[in-house]
């Protein structure tokens, strides 16, 4: 009587455990893996990182850079800009090279922080990630100071640029932004690029 109750127990939690198993993805048979799974914590990360596909770099800089290449550290907040451009491109339909030229033209404009109005040293009106004016038609302040927004309107321009995507990156952001500076976007064309790949599946 006793060995069945046993029995029927270890049954029940083997099965639990099977059904546990199809739950959290396809049975593996790696003995590097098999201690791991106990807590299931190795088990969980290495589902998760299946989920995560890689980001076509072919899309990201198709005819290669321009010159020489800049690069910043970004902070928090930064970092936190570079996901809404992401996520707003993603919105507006687009793919990663669009998402490249928005955050390479941000990097340039504002290296990516979110910038009100800076007194004597504005240039005229320019606010924002993309340093955009109100009275140029690019939205209120309020408007052009959300990140999501911003790129959307940059986004809408872009857009609008017959062969932007066959374009040298600086020449499609300069065609949108009209800067004093057209050449400058190219420097960011390698760290945009790193950036979408980093946070394209994030």
């Amino acid at each position: 009587m006793t060995n069945t109750m046993l029995r029927k127990s270890v049954l029940g939690i083997a099965g639990l455990a099977f059904a546990g198993g199809l739950a959290a993805g396809p049975l593996h048979h790696d003995t590097t893996t098999a201690g791991a799974a106990v807590d299931g914590k190795p088990v969980a990360v290495a589902v998760q990182a299946a989920e995560k596909p890689a980001v076509d770099e072919g899309k990201l800089i198709p005819h290669g850079v321009q010159g020489e290449q800049s690069r910043i550290e970004l902070d928090d907040e930064q970092t936190a800009n570079v996901k809404a451009i992401i996520a707003a491109t993603k919105k507006a339909g687009m793919d990663e090279r669009a998402a490249v030229v928005s955050i390479a033209t941000a990097l340039q404009e504002s290296k990516l922080e979110n910038l009100g109005h800076l007194g004597d040293r504005n240039d005229h009106d320019s606010q924002g990630l993309f340093q955009q004016r109100p009275t140029s038609g690019w939205g209120t302040v309020e408007q052009i100071t959300d990140p999501e927004y911003s790129t959307l309107a940059f986004l809408k321009g872009l857009k609008q640029v017959d062969g932007w995507q066959d374009m040298p990156l600086t020449k499609a952001a300069q065609t949108v932004q009209v800067s004093a500076y057209p050449d400058h976007y190219a420097q960011w064309e390698q760290l945009a690029a790193d950036l979408v790949a980093e946070h394209w599946n994030s």
